[in-house]
């Protein structure tokens, strides 16, 4: 099973089931999960605070810019492709983004 910590604003976004794609920069621990797989995600301010999902399907691109074209910014929580790209570059620079490409991991909470 694998685990994820997420900021309390897109936790309770996925939790809520409003968000149903968490972006991740597809590294070695992501390029672990396979469709199929479960999560456990916790809430970065209260780890105590978490909920098991299953991944239904994986989405990979060269960066978030691309993978707007594959995915909307509405599925990961955002209001607008800008909105996204901008906030994910606070987390991941164009540089990890190009070295290891991103994923988005669709999940269904169980």
């Amino acid at each position: 099973m694998h685990k994820m910590k997420v900021q309390t604003k897109y936790y309770n976004l996925l939790k809520s089931g409003k968000k149903i794609i968490e972006l991740r920069l597809f590294d070695e621990k992501r390029q672990q999960i396979k469709i199929g797989d479960e999560i456990v995600f916790s809430n970065l301010s209260d780890t105590n605070d978490s909920f098991i999902a299953q991944v239904i399907n994986l989405y990979r691109a060269e960066s978030f810019d691309k993978l707007c074209q594959i995915i909307t910014p509405a599925q990961a929580g955002f209001t607008s492709k800008e909105e996204l790209i901008t906030v994910l570059q606070e987390f991941y620079t164009p540089d990890s983004q190009q070295k290891y490409g991103v994923l988005g991991i669709e999940i269904q909470k169980i």
